[in-house]
């Protein structure tokens, strides 16, 4: 890949004993694509040169500029990418799937609506699948869409995706006045523990992107358990500040060291936080379950 001018964004997760980095790459030309990292310790990725590819995504009807900002989830033998999509006027969301981080398959792209920042839960719930996302419904004074409001929407098969409730909404005047969720949910005995990225508009001159926490219920994940009142991560290091887009550290992939046999997190696992920062390169921050769940707690 030549002239990449920024690396950010990425997905990630341990699979197979590897831990692995979906990442998002742009180019000088602001051409966006997606490649994969791997590591044996989370820490030091080697990038394949090559970039991926999607079975079966030049079938879609639409023209579909970019494709980026991928959640990383596993269910069963395949480990399920939740990407973005920017089409004419709109954001779509589109899922692939893989079993080898070398061949990538299409399984759905939603031809309809405006939305982003969509996460898989890593078990069905109620029998369906079930997936966070944000709609794209606030009109910034650039023209840019965003959203205030992830919600949950739920699917039989992964294709016909349905919205069933909202889950939360940003805080205006606070910290994440506009929210959308960050890495898949992790399942913990508290919860479903969900980090997600919000943005202070309320500054002048400047917007600047946070990451919280929420706890969502296992059985029903519309209802929020407990929500972090500060930010437990904020643009402090000059790579945070400088960049593409300056004042942005933007969760969108976490990898936990250790579940029990029953599928939750155990409390004292190290947790490790990959970020876009300034949207220009990844930065990893980290911490422990239970720390982000007292984070959550906490009044």
């Amino acid at each position: 890949m030549r002239d990449v001018s920024s690396v950010f964004n990425p997905g990630a997760i341990r699979w197979r004993g590897v831990d692995y980095l979906l990442l998002r790459v742009q180019t000088r030309g602001r051409k966006t694509v997606l490649m994969v990292a791997e590591s044996d310790d989370g820490e030091r990725f080697t990038v394949r040169p090559s970039v991926i590819e999607i079975d079966g995504l030049d079938s879609v009807s639409e023209t579909i500029y970019h494709i980026y900002d991928p959640r990383l989830t596993a269910l069963g033998e395949h480990v399920f990418v939740v990407f973005a999509a920017d089409v004419e006027g709109a954001c779509r969301l589109g899922i692939a799937r893989t079993q080898d981080f070398e061949r990538f398959e299409l399984v759905s792209f939603d031809d309809a609506g405006d939305t982003r920042n969509g996460v898989l839960f890593p078990e069905k719930i109620d029998g369906r699948y079930a997936r966070l996302e944000r709609p794209n419904r606030v009109a910034l004074d650039s023209g840019v869409t965003t959203g205030s409001e992830i919600v949950l929407s739920m699917s039989d098969n992964l294709i016909a995706w349905t919205p069933v409730a909202p889950v939360m909404a940003g805080r205006w005047h606070y910290w994440d006045e506009l929210i959308g969720s960050g890495p898949p949910p992790i399942k913990t005995h508290a919860g479903w523990l969900h980090i997600y990225h919000g943005v202070a508009t309320h500054l002048v001159g400047a917007n600047i992107y946070q990451a919280g926490a929420v706890l969502l219920d296992l059985h029903d994940p519309t209802k929020v358990v407990a929500r972090t009142e500060n930010n437990i991560l904020e643009p402090r290091e000059l790579y945070e500040h400088v960049g593409q887009v300056p004042n942005v550290v933007f969760p969108s992939g976490l990898i936990v060291d250790a579940f029990d046999d029953e599928g939750f997190a155990k409390p004292n696992a190290t947790a490790r936080l990959y970020y876009g920062a300034a949207d220009t390169v990844v930065g990893m921050a980290t911490t422990t379950v239970d720390e982000l769940i007292r984070a959550c707690l906490e009044d």
